[in-house]
C-alpha cells in the first residue's frame, strides 16, 4: 500500500511525517479487519522489508498514533539492532521523539494527552487512561461504559457474560463469571455494559 493509499486512515497534515519517516525503509501497510486483541503491530519480513498492520476502524487520529507506535519498532531495530528490547528504553527514545516531532498533527485538546505520554511511552495503549478515555467517548446509543463508573455489587456484561463485580485488588477489578463461578481480574478501564 502507498503511503497516498493512507490518506484516507489518517489525520489531515500527517503524509509529510509519513514521507520523512518512510523514505529509507521499504514497508508493507496492511489495512485488517477490527482486532480486540491489538490495534497494530510490526514485523520484520524474510526478504528484509517490514510489515506493519493496522485496524481499518480506529478514528484518524488513533491510527495516526498507532503507524508512528510501529513505525518507531521498526526505526528503532534498524538504528540499534535487533537484539534491543521491543518496548525498551531504544523504542521508548524513538517513539518520544516521533510523537513529538509530529504533535502539530493532533487536535489541540489530544496535544496535552500526547505530550504527557510522550514522557514515558508504553506498550499499550491501553496502559494510558488518558488516551483511552479520549479514544472512547461515549456515544448517545452507547450503552458500554468503564468498569471503574461501577460499584461493588453490580452486575455488567462483557463479551456476552454476566459478572458480579466483587472489588479491588490493587488497581484491577475483581470480578465472579456468574455461568461458571470463576473470577477474573479487570482493568479499570474494561468497557462493559451495566445490567439494570
Amino acid at each position: 500500500m502507498s503511503i497516498q493509499a493512507l490518506e484516507k486512515y489518517l489525520p489531515q497534515n500527517t503524509l509529510q511525517y509519513l514521507k520523512f519517516w518512510f523514505s529509507e525503509y521499504y514497508i508493507h501497510i496492511k489495512i485488517t479487519r477490527n482486532r480486540n486483541s491489538k490495534l497494530g503491530d510490526y514485523r520484520k519480513l524474510p526478504d528484509n522489508s517490514h510489515g506493519i498492520t493496522i485496524n481499518s476502524t480506529l478514528a484518524p487520529p488513533l491510527f495516526f498514533f498507532v503507524l508512528t507506535h510501529e513505525l518507531a519498532h521498526l526505526i528503532a531495530f534498524e538504528k540499534y539492532g535487533r537484539r534491543i528490547s521491543p518496548h525498551g528504553t531504544e523504542w521508548k527514545d524513538t517513539f518520544r521523539k516521533m510523537l513529538l516531532e509530529s504533535i502539530d498533527a493532533y487536535e489541540e485538546d489530544l496535544k496535552p494527552i500526547i505530550i504527557k505520554f510522550s514522557r514515558s511511552p508504553k506498550a499499550n495503549f491501553m496502559a494510558s487512561p488518558e488516551l483511552v478515555k479520549y479514544f472512547h467517548i461515549e456515544k448517545k446509543d452507547d450503552k458500554l461504559q468503564f468498569i471503574e463508573e461501577l460499584q461493588k455489587g453490580e452486575y455488567f456484561i462483557y463479551r456476552s457474560e454476566k459478572y458480579l463485580l466483587e472489588g479491588l485488588i490493587k488497581k484491577n477489578y475483581l470480578c465472579k463469571n456468574l455461568a461458571t463461578g470463576r473470577k477474573y481480574s479487570f482493568k479499570p478501564l474494561a468497557r462493559v455494559e451495566k445490567c439494570s
